[in-house]
């Protein structure tokens, strides 16, 4: 991308200004690509807060329908949604706000057949999954295929952002957490809206920062929240020499 449309210019004038963006970040953020896993509670904030960055192209992964449980957190949704496909329904939604997104929508669980061909098309990978299994799957295969993952994760009034940066040497979510924990999700453990777009809008920060190649990124750490004390935290995550992905 060699120039920013005049209508691009006034939309985004307040970043621009910024030291840390200016014209020639902003054409960085207008020409990358980033795959959401999961339109859900943190995929909604993060896929609205990314475009209205000025994030253009993205790709959609989700299986699941709206349903009314879901409206009180997953911000991309109404009533009328319900019974429709998330990732249609997400497309449909958002492109009333940005007519000019590039959206590839992709409505299957991600899994060992399809991963390959999707990560491919996108820079950096957002994982808002709900089961550890599904994190575990996108943990490897981004350390396989050298990939920028940023993962967030929700339970109760508490979340956890991670960044994992595979082009260079990482520890990964399996050196964390060599083993799956027992599997929790917001139907059992349930979870405050405002978590969910407190952890999808750091999800959304961390994104921008790694498009404009921030120094201070969250590379090989994990951020903890916790909601009933607004408390924030950075752990360093380590490498484990026993990990299985040879980190």
């Amino acid at each position: 991308m060699n120039k920013i449309s005049n209508i691009d210019l006034k939309r985004f004038s307040r970043q621009i200004i910024l030291k840390d963006v200016g014209v020639h970040g902003q054409k960085r953020i207008l020409k990358s690509k980033v795959l959401i896993i999961g339109l859900g509670g943190l995929g909604c904030p993060l896929a609205l807060y990314l475009a209205n960055s000025g994030v253009k192209n993205f790709g959609f992964v989700d299986s699941d329908k709206v349903e009314i449980s879901n409206l009180s957190r997953q911000i991309l949704y109404n009533f009328k949604d319900i019974g429709k496909l998330k990732v249609t329904q997400a497309k449909e939604n958002i492109l009333k706000y940005f007519t000019n997104l590039k959206i590839k929508i992709y409505n299957s669980k991600i899994n060992p057949s399809n991963i390959k061909n999707i990560f491919k098309q996108y820079d950096i990978i957002c994982d808002g999954t709900d089961n550890f299994e599904s994190r575990y799957l996108i943990n490897d295969y981004s350390k396989k295929s050298k990939k920028i993952l940023i993962s967030a994760a929700i339970s109760k009034n508490d979340g956890h952002l991670f960044k994992f940066n595979f082009k260079k040497k990482s520890p990964c979510l399996r050196c964390f957490m060599p083993e799956i924990p027992t599997n929790n999700s917001c139907d059992a453990e349930g979870i405050l809206s405002t978590t969910a777009g407190v952890l999808g809008t750091l999800q959304a920060n961390e994104v921008i920062k790694t498009i404009l190649n921030a120094d201070k990124d969250l590379a090989g750490n994990m951020l903890i929240f916790r909601g009933q004390e607004n408390f924030l935290k950075k752990i360093k995550i380590n490498v484990n020499p026993k990990c299985i992905n040879k980190c």
